[in-house]
């Protein structure tokens, strides 16, 4: 009886670390799909595939060649998706139990936003303006002015605007306050990008690859708004469109509705 009982118990063992390890490659799958990432973790699949097949085939040389470059996945690994493991560990660490609760006032932070951006779109006015969530920005928020003004269209327009010293940096509001004004980022390096792209959509690809931010860009070129996050940048944005996209990313729930942001005048 006992026995039995027992080998019931090392079955249930084994099919649990089997569900979580399949779990684990699954979510892993998903957030490194549609990123750069996935291309290279086909790679080294493919790199593990013709070692072993090597060694079957008795590919001696091959095999030794291939023996060394596994030898050191780990390092491989590591320096290729440096920047994919940090996003993928801040998630983890976001969710679910760090997650903060959504509030009223990241609500009305939208809403100014989005009508700002419809103004300075209006105008053909360039801006950067960057939504904090878990990850701080801190390092870059002490290379620009500090400011810690509540969130305000009007503040927010006078920034951008060509007269003022500050137009040309980046934005960063935090938990509804305009931390920083005037901000440097880092500009993404990838060798996917558009070579159209300009400095602003630049670095805010480069800043959302390094944080889990949002970038809201608007092109001095044309007028167009954009919106970077994780890396990836949503072009030709309507401002009813990007309120919605900046909504659902910040998980604010439908109770939170302010008063419609194009009912007021800016």
């Amino acid at each position: 009886m006992f026995e039995l009982a027992g080998g019931y118990t090392t079955l249930l063992r084994n099919a649990v670390d089997v569900a979580l390890v399949a779990y684990i490659i699954y979510r892993g799958l998903l957030l490194i799909r549609g990123t750069r990432a996935a291309p290279m973790l086909a790679g080294l699949t493919i790199l593990v595939l013709l070692y072993f097949l090597a060694s079957q085939l008795g590919f001696i040389t091959l095999g030794w060649l291939l023996s060394n470059v596994l030898s050191s996945i780990i390092l491989v690994v590591v320096v290729l998706f440096q920047d994919d493991i940090r996003r993928v560990l801040t998630k983890v660490g976001m969710r679910p139990l760090l997650r903060r609760s959504i509030s009223s006032t990241l609500a009305q932070t939208v809403d100014e936003v989005v009508v700002v951006c419809e103004r300075l779109s209006g105008q053909k006015l360039g801006a950067l303006i960057i939504i904090q969530r878990e990850v701080g920005l801190d390092q870059f928020i002490e290379d620009g002015t500090t400011l810690n003004a509540p969130v305000n269209r009007k503040l927010l327009n006078s920034l951008f605007v060509k007269e003022s010293s500050l137009h040309d940096g980046a934005v960063v509001i935090e938990n509804g306050s305009i931390k920083a004004a005037g901000c440097l980022l880092p500009l993404s390096l990838s060798p996917d990008l558009d070579p159209n792209l300009g400095t602003r959509h630049r670095a805010a690809l480069g800043v959302s690859e390094q944080s889990d931010c949002l970038a809201v860009v608007v092109s001095e070129q044309n007028g167009s708004i954009s919106l970077a996050r994780e890396g990836k940048l949503t072009q030709n944005l309507l401002p009813s469109r990007l309120r919605e996209f900046l909504r659902q990313e910040l998980e604010i729930p439908a109770e939170s509705q302010t008063a419609s942001p194009y009912k007021r005048g800016v």
